[in-house]
C-alpha cells in the first residue's frame, strides 16, 4: 500500500465551499489588478540580448541552441506521460499532454524568434509557453480540485493564453502595445497552483516536486531579467540562455514526478470528480 507523501503540507480540511471561495477570491483580485493596472508595451530593448555571438553561422547562437533543451524536456515528457501508470483517471493525462506538446513547441517557436528578434517573431516564442503554463493549470486543478473540473477549463484555458499574445501583437500594432494579459496568463497559474497544494490535498506523491519545478522556473525568470549582469561577469554565457536552460530543468523536473510518483492509499473528499 502507497503511503501518502504529506511532508510538503498536512491536509486542509477547510470545507469545499471555503476553499473555492479562497481560489475566486484570488482570481478575482488578479483580474482586478489586471484591469486597472495601465496598459504595458514591450520594451524597447527587449530583443537587444546581451549575447550576439555568432557561431557555426548562428546569429545569437547560444541563445539558439539552448532550445534543444526544450526538444528533449519535451520528448522526455511526453514519454513520461504515455509511459505513467500514476493516473487514476486516465482523462488526467491530457492537460499533460498539452503542457509537454508546449514545451515541445517552445524548442521551435523560441528557435525561431532568436534567429531574428522581432515582435512578430516573438508571438511564435509566447504560443506554445502559453500551452504550458495552461496546461499545467488545468492539470493541477484535476488532480487537486476535482478531474471534471480540470478537463472542463483545460480548452478555456489554452484559449485564454492564445488571447493573450493575440491581443498583445494586436495592441502593438495598433501603437499601443499592452502585455497586462499576456503576464497574467503567465504569472497567474504559479500563485493558483500554489494555492491548490495549500488548499486541497494531494492525490498522488511526490508533491514536493511541483514546489521544486516552480522554483526552478522562478531561477529562470530570475536570470533572464539578470540577462547582461550575467554575461558581463562570467564572459562566456548570458541570462536568457541560462533562463532556456533552468526552464529545460524545471520541465524535466515534471517529467520525473510523473514517472515517480504514485497515488495515496486513501482518496480525500473533494479532490475525485
Amino acid at each position: 500500500m502507497v503511503s501518502p507523501d504529506l511532508s510538503l503540507m498536512k491536509v486542509n480540511r477547510r470545507p469545499d465551499w471555503a476553499r473555492a471561495g479562497i481560489l475566486m477570491a484570488v482570481t478575482a483580485a488578479a483580474l482586478a489588478m489586471t484591469l486597472c493596472a495601465s496598459p504595458i508595451p514591450q520594451a524597447l530593448g527587449y530583443h537587444d540580448f546581451a549575447d550576439q555571438r555568432t557561431l557555426l553561422g548562428i546569429r545569437n547562437a547560444l541563445n539558439v541552441l539552448s532550445n534543444l533543451g526544450f526538444v528533449l524536456a519535451g520528448a522526455v515528457g511526453l514519454a513520461a506521460v504515455r509511459r505513467s501508470a500514476s493516473f487514476v483517471d486516465g482523462r488526467e493525462h491530457l492537460p499533460w499532454l498539452v503542457l509537454f506538446v508546449g514545451v515541445l513547441l517552445t524548442s521551435a517557436g523560441s528557435t525561431w524568434y532568436h534567429l531574428a528578434p522581432t515582435n512578430d517573431s516573438l508571438v511564435w516564442d509566447r504560443l506554445p509557453m502559453t500551452l504550458g503554463f495552461m496546461g499545467l493549470l488545468a492539470a493541477l486543478i484535476g488532480e487537486r480540485v476535482s478531474v471534471r473540473w480540470g478537463i472542463v477549463l483545460l480548452a478555456p484555458l489554452v484559449l485564454l493564453g492564445a488571447a493573450s499574445v493575440g491581443y498583445w501583437i494586436r495592441t502593438e500594432s495598433l501603437g499601443r502595445g499592452d502585455l497586462r494579459l499576456y503576464y497574467l496568463v503567465q504569472f497567474y497559474p504559479l500563485v493558483a497552483i500554489l494555492l491548490l497544494l495549500a488548499l486541497y490535498p494531494p492525490r498522488y506523491t511526490r508533491g514536493a516536486d511541483l514546489i521544486v519545478a516552480l522554483a526552478w522556473y522562478v531561477a529562470a525568470k530570475g536570470a533572464e531579467s539578470c540577462d547582461g549582469a550575467i554575461y558581463r561577469a562570467l564572459g562566456f554565457v548570458s541570462g536568457h540562455t541560462l533562463k532556456h536552460l533552468l526552464a529545460t530543468v524545471g520541465a524535466l523536473w515534471l517529467a520525473r514526478m510523473l514517472l515517480l510518483r504514485q497515488p495515496v492509499a486513501v482518496q480525500t473528499a473533494g479532490t475525485a470528480a
